[in-house]
């Protein structure tokens, strides 16, 4: 605000010690205190002599400021009262410009590549995928909304023991089935046979165990090997690696159908990316960096053969194994270094659950004692387990929640929702529309609205509420906002022209626009701790601060015709930033709910 730049400008001509660059912010006054904003002068204490010295300073020179209508100091924090014309100037009369101010500085912007998604090929993606999923395109489409230059690619894990697992059941039960003959969309039906495969191998522990008393306290890992199907499984990894054509051949038709399978769940969430590497094309990768790596003594040799990397408290990492083969990490090394040299990132992001937190700590770090300059800006941004309110799900035993069927559900549950609340007048396929937009819209809200390192449960009944901490709750205040405003039109209510902004100075429009004020501060916030759940309440908190101002200030009823057109501008100004703000977490807004 101007009069803070002011201040600023006469506190350097009043103390030598001032810094030259702006350095104090507003925050909201807090609840139960007079005042639209607060400036913490312990920010400034240190220059001025102390923080109390500092607060009587400012509030001298703002008690005569011509744009402040009321300041009290506590202690040394100053409350500060702006003038209502000057208040809605600043946030709801130029909105174009208020979420300009959401954009970083050129010399602040970065070019960031994030990794998200990296389903296996072995089954279809459920909802620890959604949750991964939702993580990382909000979080590409947060960086992009302030300004950063994102660059999105998945890791499709395609290739391994598990791939196997349900090629060789395939093998065994297959019978010529496919997506098109079954009707079954394709990474459902590969995930059918992983299933049945897991069943087989069951069975056949069980008979092991039956046949030889002594194996029983074996677990089914250790038991892999002395199956028939688990020797079967491990020589058509075998064969695969030596590209055997037979094998190749049923790998390229399972993945192709899995891939299929995909992209249809990636275009219905929203997501594109910009490259998708495949594992298989990977996971030779790195030995080289490690050639180099022993040869700067970055590693060593174990007795056994193996190399390893002393990471200190973090453990001694084995990068190959004793008979030159790789480990996992030894591909991430690899790929690590392939995607930095494919596009030149300055932060690379990591969405990997909770599960991989010692993995990439010693990934970093490896990459750092390498050498790697830019190893520096490596992130992990580590997320927990989602839950359903029934319990865990268990991917081998089928009991997983599938990300198609959860859409469908959520789609389902909002268009029944949609249409108890008057849609008899509207076509089903309008039905339909807005509760996929609003049932998808829910499910990635209730998804985002914790921080990511949090374990949550989530409810599908719960999450589509109208009223409460939802998605639905704020898409309706974007959507009674486009109501109202249609209705004007038809009321001929001037929407246009010079608004008197110091019209609106109700407490309620006061709050109002002070919310819309820090919604730049907010995205930039989010952007830089890469949590989108900032944002997510500071919209839910639009959303009740405008539900309190439409109770008490009428819009369209409003006595006064200057006064309704000032409160159906600052409606107007809501309605932007909450379908921005919505947009930005890649949650689209319907036309009518």
């Amino acid at each position: 605000m101007k009069f803070l730049k002011e201040l600023e400008a006469h506190l350097r001509g009043e103390f030598a010690a001032y810094p030259v660059d702006d350095v104090l912010s507003l925050d909201e006054c807090p609840a139960g205190q007079q005042g639209d904003f607060t400036l913490n002068c312990f920010r400034i204490g240190k220059f001025c002599g102390n923080p109390m010295t500092a607060a009587q300073k400012v509030a001298e020179f703002l008690q005569s400021h011509p744009d402040i209508e009321g300041v009290t100091v506590i202690k040394a924090f100053v409350n500060i009262s702006v003038k209502a014309a000057v208040l809605h100037g600043e946030s709801a009369a130029d909105t174009d410009a208020l979420l300009a101010r959401g954009i970083l500085p050129e010399n602040k912007r970065k070019r960031v590549l994030i990794e998200f998604s990296a389903p296996n090929t072995n089954k279809p993606q459920h909802l620890g995928h959604v949750r991964n999923n939702t993580l990382g395109m909000a979080l590409g489409a947060l960086l992009k909304r302030v300004g950063h230059d994102v660059i999105e690619i998945n890791l499709v894990n395609d290739r391994g023991i598990h791939i196997c697992k349900s090629m060789l059941c395939y093998q065994k039960v297959g019978n010529g089935r496919n997506p098109e003959n079954t009707g079954i969309k394709g990474d459902h039906l590969v995930g059918d046979f992983y299933v049945e495969y897991n069943k087989m191998l069951s069975e056949e522990i069980k008979a092991l165990k039956a046949a030889r008393p002594e194996l029983a306290d074996k677990d089914s890992e250790e038991l892999f090997l002395e199956t028939e199907i688990g020797r079967a499984t491990q020589k058509m990894l075998l064969d695969w690696e030596a590209a055997d054509p037979e094998v190749r051949k049923l790998w390229q038709m399972m993945n192709s159908w899995v891939f299929a399978g995909f992209d249809a769940t990636y275009k219905r969430m929203g997501i594109n990316f910009d490259h998708t590497y495949l594992e298989s094309e990977t996971y030779l990768l790195g030995k080289d960096i490690i050639a180099d790596g022993l040869n700067k003594g970055v590693f060593t040799k174990r007795e056994d053969g193996a190399t390893i990397c002393d990471l200190g408290k973090m453990g001694k990492k084995v990068v190959l194994r004793s008979d030159g083969t790789s480990v996992y990490i030894t591909q991430d090394i690899g790929t690590t270094k392939r995607k930095y040299d494919d596009y030149l990132p300055e932060s690379m992001i990591w969405v990997v659950g909770d599960e991989q937190n010692l993995h990439f700590q010693m990934l970093f770090e490896i990459m750092k004692r390498l050498g790697f300059e830019w190893a520096k800006d490596l992130y992990h941004l580590s997320y927990g387990m989602v839950n359903l309110p029934n319990g865990r799900m268990k991917s081998r035993e089928g009991t997983v929640v599938d990300a198609d069927d959860l859409f469908d559900e959520m789609s389902t549950l909002a268009r029944n929702a949609c249409a108890e609340r008057g849609g008899d007048e509207v076509s089903a396929e309008e039905l339909a529309k807005r509760g996929e937009i609003i049932g998808l819209g829910a499910l990635k809200f209730m998804l985002l609205k914790f921080n990511p390192k949090t374990t949550i449960t989530f409810d599908p009944a719960a999450s589509l509420r109208f009223e409460g901490d939802t998605g639905p709750y704020v898409q309706y205040v974007a959507t009674r906002i486009a109501s109202i405003e249609r209705k004007a039109v038809e009321k001929g209510l001037k929407r246009d022209g010079d608004i008197n902004w110091s019209l609106l100075n109700t407490q309620f429009e006061r709050e109002l626009a002070v919310k819309l004020y820090f919604y730049p501060s907010v995205l930039q916030s989010a952007a830089e701790k890469r949590d989108c759940s900032g944002l997510v309440e500071y919209l839910l908190e639009v959303a009740k601060a405008f539900n309190r101002f439409y109770r008490d200030c009428p819009v369209l009823s409003a006595d006064d015709p200057a006064l309704a057109a000032a409160r159906l501008a600052l409606a107007g100004a809501v309605k932007k930033v909450v379908t921005d703000g919505l947009h930005t977490l890649t949650i689209g807004v319907p036309e009518a709910m």
